[in-house]
């Protein structure tokens, strides 16, 4: 939720860092800050985005060659320069940043009042500072030893790097339940909340596993230990990720830079794993269990988000196409309502980060009930990936923009050649429906590609939109997720407030709101349901309501009748969300742009969700 970034070395830290927060900011933008180590600690923190922290910093002293940064999504406390991170400790000794939520911070808190502390914060990341100052003091520890001991203290969430004003040599970092990365370098070390201010320096990584502590020292050398004290032998993980992945290229936002990067992330989510001449789909963490899997009692898919989006799609295919019976759960509620699991069912993890919280807890929860956890993320060394017993990434590279495009698609491919795979071995559908659909799936990029030549069109379109305060999705079968995918893209960048619907629940209800200032945007592929969405559509019209329609390529029934058609090429009602979803993405895109909304940090989000 929150980004962190440090570095130890012989090189300036301050660039380094500030490097390091812009690369991060997609994580949080409320308020960000520095912590340099030169002799003495140098503070620099400020509410707003990292850019007004350079301001900030600006003609002050920034020389050291140890830091630490911040860039805040805010839980305790409003955004402000006082409750931006990094927080000192009362005594000045020691500088903490941290992303994550002490659970028990007010207990914590009033015991430390008591021993005299003095909070500046309504921050639950001071209390945690102060509680290591208090354990430090006590018994004249060293930094790594104070941290250990606090952190058993501790309920909750938490990534933390600390520096001590009287330790010019070391760092400390520890993590829980959010993410953390050490980078090796030459005799240098950098820690961040992912690799992405990392890979320019180094490729050679660390992933601490949960309640580790790692220590770095200027000479080279790191320690990482459990919270119990105990030493670990980690795994170095070489990464495979190029700096222009980071970059806009161009574009104006990350967001349409993502959008447009489909047709060649679905190409690499595809890559080896399938072949439409030889019609066969190979999926390393598929096929090691695919006896087990394939006789499944049932699915259970859980994420949050797109990623729950998604999953819906996958209930589709699977159902459908394997014949196994799928429940789709929000990971933020899976945990709440005592679910009945069993050893017999598959919970598959959708995950963008690999690290949301509400994912990791529900995972958890199976685990403990004996489910068999199947992982489907982007991220590389991810804490899902390393949770679940198998796995498949998507391939789709850095998604920066917080609104995800192009992670989705990666995730409904995936899916797809999931279910494929699982209803070609279980021999539930016909060879010839089963080669189809994978010559199909091979010619989606390219048809992405058709699609994404229409910008101009749906820029016109998003005009049109831009200033109306609501709007209703509506979809069918397929691509009934997909219309609540559109809603979601619309709310998250554009602040309208929109909401999706299966087409045929709007008489259940929504159409009570339809007038001439409702716009109805209707994902109208689907060939087994067509007649019955131009009668959807029909309901509509008699009200007033504006309708946009994604249409087949060559429609002229639809055409004739909605106000604004979007023509998509044709294909496999199994594969359609995966062309009806892009030119909701534009509608989005370009409707937040016209609304003067900033699409890649939109207000109140970040990237990853990484707190409960």
């Amino acid at each position: 939720m929150c980004g962190i970034v440090a570095y130890l070395g012989a090189a300036e830290a301050y660039p380094k860092l500030i490097k390091g927060l812009k690369r991060l900011e997609y994580r949080g933008y409320d308020s960000a800050g520095v912590a340099l180590h030169n002799g003495d600690l140098l503070v620099y923190k400020k509410k707003g985005k990292v850019s007004e922290l350079e301001k900030h910093a600006e003609g002050n002293p920034i020389l050291a060659t140890m830091g630490i940064g911040h860039t805040r999504w805010a839980t305790h406390g409003e955004p402000n320069d006082v409750n931006a991170h990094p927080h000192l400790s009362s005594n000045g000794r020691l500088a903490l940043v941290h992303n994550g939520i002490i659970e028990n911070y007010d207990l914590l808190k009033t015991a430390l009042q008591k021993e005299g502390h003095v909070f500046q914060s309504d921050t639950d990341t001071e209390v945690l500072v102060n509680l290591i100052q208090a354990v430090q003091d006590r018994d004249e520890l060293p930094l790594e030893e104070a941290v250990r001991l606090a952190l058993t203290r501790v309920v909750g969430a938490y990534a933390i790097v600390v520096l001590d004003k009287n330790e010019p040599n070391k760092m400390v970092a520890a993590r829980k339940a959010s993410p953390l990365v050490l980078g090796l370098g030459d005799k240098e070390f950098f820690l961040a909340s992912d690799a992405t201010p990392i890979i320019e320096h180094t490729n050679r990584v660390i992933y601490l596993n949960d309640e580790e502590i790692a220590v770095v020292h200027r000479d080279g050398h790191y320690d990482i230990k459990s919270i119990n004290n105990e030493k670990q032998t980690p795994f170095i993980h070489e990464l495979d990720m190029k700096i222009e992945m980071l970059e806009k290229g161009g574009y104006d936002y990350f967001m349409l830079k993502e959008i447009h990067e489909q047709p060649n992330t679905l190409r690499d989510c595809m890559r080896g794993r399938i072949n439409a001449d030889e019609g066969w789909i190979r999926l390393g963490g598929l096929e090691d269990y695919a006896a087990k899997i394939s006789k499944a009692k049932r699915f259970v898919m859980i994420g949050c988000g797109t990623s729950w989006h998604a999953g819906l799609i996958g209930e589709y295919l699977f159902e459908d196409l394997a014949r196994i019976p799928v429940e789709v759960e929000y990971a933020s509620e899976f945990r709440y309502r005592n679910p009945v699991i069993s050893e017999k069912d598959v919970v598959i993890a959708i995950s963008q980060s690999g690290e949301t919280a509400d994912t990791l807890a529900a995972l958890e929860i199976a685990k403990e009930k004996g489910a068999f956890l199947y992982g489907v993320v982007n991220s590389v060394g991810s804490s899902i990936a390393r949770t679940t017993h198998a796995g498949s990434y998507i391939h789709a590279g850095p998604e920066i923009g917080v609104a995800s495009t192009k992670a989705f698609t990666g995730q409904v491919t995936l899916l797809t050649l999931m279910a494929l795979y699982l209803a070609h071995h279980r021999g539930t559908i016909s060879e010839q429906y089963y080669r189809k659909l994978i010559t199909e799936l091979t010619l989606i990029p390219e048809k992405i590609k058709k699609v994404l030549q229409q910008d101009d069109k749906i820029k016109y379109i998003a005009a049109e939109i831009k200033d109306r305060q609501n709007a209703i999705y509506l979809g069918r079968g397929y691509n009934f997720p997909v219309a609540l995918e559109g809603a979601l893209k619309l709310k998250e960048i554009s602040y309208i407030h929109a909401e999706g619907y299966p087409a045929a629940e709007m008489k259940h209800g929504p159409i009570a709101l339809i007038d001439e200032n409702m716009p109805v945007i209707v994902i109208a592929t689907n060939r087994s349901a067509y007649d019955k969405i131009v009668s959807n559509i029909q309901e509509v019209k008699a009200r007033k309501g504006t309708v946009i329609a994604v249409v087949p390529e060559g429609d002229d029934t639809i055409s004739r009748i909605a106000d604004y058609t979007i023509e998509i090429p044709e294909t496999e009602d199994p594969l359609s969300p995966l062309l009806s979803v892009i030119p909701l993405q534009l509608l989005s895109y370009y409707t937040a742009v016209m609304r003067g909304c900033n699409v890649d940090q939109p207000r109140n989000l970040a990237k990853s969700v990484t707190v409960e």
